[in-house]
């Protein structure tokens, strides 16, 4: 077994995403493929799974990247002007900022929609991706509006919905809602050739299950491996869930390239 290389420890970045706003990161140099951790919609870089992956890296002498998009976390800008490309193109300037080699992404439910987009338009330098509990699409399957909330978007362009994870109630805007039709990934093939890991809880309330076995078929490479958690909720976020986020990891960083 390779004995780890010690690095520095993780380095705080404050970058300029093109327009004045400043995204909040953080890098821990390494040896191969950069670990890049996408959040979920609303989340952050410091969850559960984000600083697994960050002790994880810091033990195997591994690279990884972990940043805010812009309104979210410690990063600048208005969460209200958020969008799918706009944090698509948050996590292209975090990455060329500060990651210009290979990569691995790890996508966690929206992030995972993201890391897919992501893949598609990096080409070769993505070399591997996890999604966890990934959520493509989930603007068209996962919103199910009322028409109260549909006259409330129309009236303020943004609704409240309780939160199950925190006091804060989760914001959903026309802008991230007009835009998502432009990123639709499902019901077609996604031109993705590279190994791709899903971690999937089947308790999971937030995302079906059975989106899963779809992107599964979508998916363009050959090779995609699915793990499905019968027991797993949204977070998949349990010291044993980590472990195993932890050792997909590894397994793709050690294939051979």
């Amino acid at each position: 077994m390779r004995r780890p290389t010690p690095y520095s420890s993780s380095m705080t970045h404050s970058i300029d995403r093109g327009d004045g706003v400043r995204l909040a990161c953080q890098h821990r140099a390494g040896r191969g493929p950069t670990i890049v951790f996408l959040p979920g919609y609303a989340s952050d870089m410091q969850g559960s799974k984000a600083l697994a992956l960050d002790a994880f890296a810091q033990r195997s002498g591994r690279a990884i990247l972990r940043f805010d998009y812009s309104g979210c976390g410690t990063s600048e800008g208005d969460f209200g002007d958020g969008s799918i490309s706009r944090w698509c193109a948050d996590a292209l300037a975090a990455i060329e900022a500060l990651a210009p080699g290979p990569l691995l992404l790890v996508g966690s439910s929206m992030g995972g929609w993201i890391a897919l987009l992501l893949a598609r338009a990096l080409g070769e330098r993505v070399v591997a991706m996890v999604g966890v509990a990934a959520a493509p699409d989930f603007t068209e399957w996962g919103m199910g509006l009322s028409d109260d909330e549909r006259r409330t978007l129309s009236a303020s362009g943004r609704i409240e919905r309780a939160n199950p994870y925190g006091p804060e109630p989760t914001v959903y805007t026309n802008t991230l809602l007009e835009d998502a039709p432009r990123h639709i990934l499902l019901g077609k093939p996604i031109e993705i050739d590279i190994p791709v890991r899903l971690l999937q809880g089947q308790a999971d309330e937030d995302v079906p299950w059975e989106l899963a076995p779809m992107l599964v078929e979508a998916l363009r490479s050959s090779d995609v491996q699915l793990v499905l958690i019968k027991d797993g909720d949204h977070r998949l976020s349990r010291p044993a869930d980590l472990v195993l986020l932890e050792c997909v990891v590894e397994d793709l960083l050690e294939m051979p390239r």
